[in-house]
This record gives structure tokens, sequence and C-alpha cells, in this order.
């Protein structure tokens, strides 16, 4: 009877093997695959080397058939699209370099702006939202995740607690832009586990620029004066942040005895 085991247990050890080399080569081809999503558009950007990054990945939320919100003929996957046109405009004016997930109204999946973002060496990602609650509710808000994690299609990995405390730091520096240039409701930045900012390697927040939902909110962001304030705000926020990251880079000068 034993022996009749061990053979079995002996027998079944080359199927784990064959099963474990066979989610390898999947996760590798998805890997490939998904980097071949956003490469073409990196590629068109060069990179300037110096600094702690170089390129702002922006990520308008919905499009093509995922509309968002619909309120009153105003559409949020339109909305997103202006407002992260604007800041574009405003990181190149900094001579940083952007990438948008999209830029037209097309459809693009959750996992294909992840995939976007972690194809990037060295970035920050930005996702863009409106939100949509009782009327009452207004303001401003920017989420991180409380763990990013590394991930492939059928295995989790370690969560990346320095990413972590990047992403909260961004995500603490773009909402405090936002409230000053808005002067809307300051929400606060809350920890929220959506599915960009988790599965995206690198520092990653999202932003809610406001209510369609609330009356206040869906007037003035009916107006570009009012986007082109959050997209400053966001602008801002992201100049904070890297020039926070640079000042750490700074070797500190002290003053040694033969200096003086």
């Amino acid at each position: 009877m034993f022996g009749g085991a061990n053979r079995n247990r002996r027998g079944s050890r080359p199927s784990f093997a064959w099963v474990g080399l066979l989610l390898m080569a999947v996760s590798f081809f998805w890997l490939q695959l998904s980097n071949r999503v956003s490469r073409p558009q990196a590629d068109m950007q060069p990179m300037p080397a110096e600094g702690p990054f170089a390129l702002v990945v922006l990520d308008p939320g919905h499009g093509g058939k995922d509309s968002g919100t619909i309120m009153s003929g105003m559409s949020e996957k339109d909305l997103t699209l202006d407002v992260a046109r604007r800041v574009e405009r405003l990181l190149q004016n900094q001579g940083l370099n952007t990438l948008l997930t999209r830029t037209g109204d097309t459809y693009v999946s959750l996992a294909e702006r992840a995939a976007i973002a972690n194809a990037q060496r060295k970035c920050v990602f930005i996702s863009i939202h409106f939100d949509a609650a009782k009327p009452t509710a207004t303001g401003v808000e920017t989420y991180y995740a409380s763990h990013q994690v590394s991930w492939l299609p059928f295995l989790q990995l370690a969560s990346l607690d320095a990413l972590n405390t990047e992403s909260q730091s961004l995500a603490s520096m773009i909402q405090e832009a936002l409230a000053a240039h808005t002067q809307a409701v300051n929400r606060g930045t809350s920890r929220q586990q959506f599915f960009v900012i988790t599965n995206t390697r690198h520092p990653a927040v999202l932003v809610e620029g406001g209510f369609l939902t609330n009356t206040e909110d869906m007037n003035k962001l009916g107006t570009d004066e009012y986007r082109e304030q959050i997209a400053a705000a966001i602008s801002d926020g992201v100049a904070r942040y890297r020039e926070g990251l640079q000042q750490q880079q700074t070797p500190l000068v002290f003053d040694l005895p033969g200096n003086k």
C-alpha cells in the first residue's frame, strides 16, 4: 500500500513541473504583450535622464463604450480627457514628458492602463475621474492605494511598501494644490484599492475632481476656467512632489575642520 502511494507521488511530480512551466510561459507572454501595448507611444517621446523621474502617465478615466457618469448631457469620459490634455500641456511646459493612456474617445481596459504605466522605467501615474453620489456631496479628493502589488496573471507577489509611501506623498501634494486652486470643499486624501493604482508599480494616485451629481460642482466643471484650475493644481502637485524628491537626492554638505 505504501509503495503504491510513493509511486503515485513520484508520478505526480512531472505533472506539477509541467503546470509550473506553463504558468511561467503564459506570464512571460502576457508581460511581453503588455509592453507592446505602450511601447509605440512611449518611444515617440525622448526621456531626459536628469531628476527622479521625467515621465508622467496621465490616465483619463473611462472612454469609448464606458462613458462614466452622465449628467445633463455632460459625460465624465469627455471631462477626464479634457483635463488630462490640459495637465499634459502644463507638465510639458515644465520640461516633463507625458504619456496618455488614451488620446481620444476609445475604450482602454483597466489592465491595459496599468500595463502602460508598468512598461515605463521610471514615472508617476495619475488617473483622472469625476465622482457621483447623493446630490449634497461636493468637493475634491485624491486616492492612493494602501498597498501596491507587482502582479502577474495568476500570481500576486509581495506588496511594495516603499512605493505606497511615495504614492501617499504624491496624493497629499496634489490634494493640497487642488483645494488651493479650486477653493472647492477639501475632502482630503483616502486609501482605496482601485485597480489602476493598486496594480501600478510606480507612485500612483486617482483624482476625483468634483461631483457630477452636485449642481454647483457640475456648473463649475462646465467652464474652461474651472477645468484649467484643476489641471493647474495637478501640475503644481506633481512639481512639488518632484522637487521634494530632488531635495532628498541632494548630498548634505558638512562643515569639516579642514574646510574652515
